[in-house]
């Protein structure tokens, strides 16, 4: 199976415990559901998807404090409901009316290389290599379907392709034990996703990613 790199950075970024309930605080280092996201971001299609296999730090982890205006309500599923019965209704929320303010503990100055397989599902009747030259070519040419993000869609990340030809980067010298950090989201019941964590450990600015499979609920 094809393996593929990309090198990503920005001046924010948060990996959102969901332990946290109130503030947003991030983990040390990007998640695998973050570094998917990112693939997914330059090319996604139903009969595919990607394995995250190994994430690179390549900067110092640092950290900030930002205090932030978020909305403090969502839409009510019975609301959306009963406008879709009716054919009308009224589904917007005032904003000044739901603002808060709320802190945040992000990271700062990141850049990482993620690495990750092409996978196809089994009866996908075309060829591997037509999703392997797509991708190839729109991340080459720093085309993507929706602007990557570093974990909230507010802290955009820049990203570049990384060949044979690119060179090399050094992972920081950092060696630390990660604790339990969110693997991915388990679709197995669409309508209850479940979350499934994995025990990080970083060596040497390097953490392996287990497949999703040996991950935990």
């Amino acid at each position: 199976m094809p393996s593929f790199c990309l090198e990503v950075s920005g001046p924010f970024a948060c990996f959102t415990r969901p332990e946290m309930k109130v503030e947003r605080v991030s983990y040390d280092v990007m998640t695998p559901s973050a570094a998917r996201a990112i693939f997914e971001a330059i090319l996604w299609k139903p009969q595919m998807r990607w394995r995250v296999s190994r994430i690179e730090v390549l900067k110092p982890i640092r950290w900030t404090n930002l205090r932030r205006n978020e909305v403090s309500a969502v839409v009510s599923t019975r609301n959306v409901q009963q406008a879709m019965d009716k054919g009308t209704g009224t589904l917007g929320l005032y904003i000044e009316d739901e603002r808060q303010q709320r802190a945040g503990y992000f990271l700062r100055d990141v850049a990482y290389r993620i690495h990750a397989e092409l996978l196809l599902a089994p009866h996908c009747p075309d060829p591997l290599m037509k999703y392997t030259e797509m991708f190839t070519r729109r991340a080459s040419k720093g085309q993507c379907v929706n602007q990557p993000y570093l974990g909230c869609r507010e802290f955009s990340a820049d990203f570049r392709f990384v060949t044979v030809d690119t060179p090399p980067a050094q992972p920081i010298s950092d060696t630390r034990d990660l604790g339990w950090m969110l693997h991915d989201m388990d679709y197995t019941h669409p309508s209850d996703p479940q979350p499934r964590f994995f025990r990080g450990q970083m060596n040497a600015g390097v953490i392996e990613v287990p497949p999703f499979e040996e991950a935990v609920g």
